[in-house]
């Protein structure tokens, strides 16, 4: 059987007008058999539409915040957005949604995924849902900061088979109100919830801790980017 083909969304440095991206992501589709690919940066709707019929599942990725305009707010307390992502990623998971393609969701891209399908985002946990919980932890970021309580019932707990799973965490923003679409897999100590599936789906994950950082000295990263490559093999 052929590799399957894994889109990733690019990183953006804004002041060096550069795309980019962290070896981790593409390193955590090849050990799992898959071909990682980072994508163009379009909005184009021919593009996005060739490259979701083309490709057999999508990471979307880490990075900047999301636009509150994607879930009908205004800026309170958000750091530095990215338009460009956002009118890439909205369309582009719509058409993986569509035509029910893999998809993985990590930090932001769990936030994106949370806001298309209609559910909301705390701007800044630190203000809107403080807590003694470390969101954002220093580097090194393989190291975990916090725990998560695992659903034993869901995707997650059936694949790692453990109900407390401690996670690595770099993020200020977080799920306020769910999508209707989802389903909780995770919740962390201060009752966010930090990982999701769409049980409507073939495989739409996503994660609000890291598993790129952490799949070299940890299994379950692993695990879960061995689960959606997995999935992603049923598209070749």
């Amino acid at each position: 059987m052929k590799k399957p083909i894994i889109g990733i969304i690019p990183l953006v440095d804004i002041e060096r007008e550069s795309y980019w991206m962290l070896p981790a992501y593409m390193k955590g589709i090849e050990e799992a058999g898959g071909i990682p690919v980072m994508l163009p940066l379009s909005s184009d709707a021919q593009t996005l539409e060739q490259l979701a019929g083309a490709l057999d599942g999508f990471l979307f990725t880490g990075g900047h915040d999301i636009s509150p305009s994607l879930y009908g707010e205004t800026p309170n307390h958000c750091e530095t957005f990215c338009e460009e992502r956002d009118k890439m990623e909205e369309p582009l998971f719509k058409l993986a949604w569509a035509q029910d393609k893999p998809v993985l969701g990590i930090c932001r891209g769990l936030q994106l995924i949370n806001a298309v399908l209609g559910g909301t985002l705390y701007q800044d946990l630190s203000i809107e849902h403080p807590s003694a919980t470390c969101h954002r932890q220093k580097p090194p970021y393989d190291v975990p900061s916090h725990q998560v309580s695992v659903g034993e019932e869901g995707p997650l707990g059936r694949l790692l088979g453990t109900q407390k799973l401690m996670v690595n965490s770099c993020h200020h923003q977080a799920i306020k109100v769910l999508a209707p679409d989802l389903m909780p897999m995770a919740v962390s100590e201060d009752g966010l919830i930090e990982a999701f599936y769409a049980p409507k789906k073939a495989f739409v994950w996503a994660v609000q801790w890291h598993p790129e950082f952490a799949f070299l000295v940890d299994e379950n990263s692993r695990q879960i980017f061995g689960a959606f490559v997995d999935s992603c093999k049923t598209q070749r």
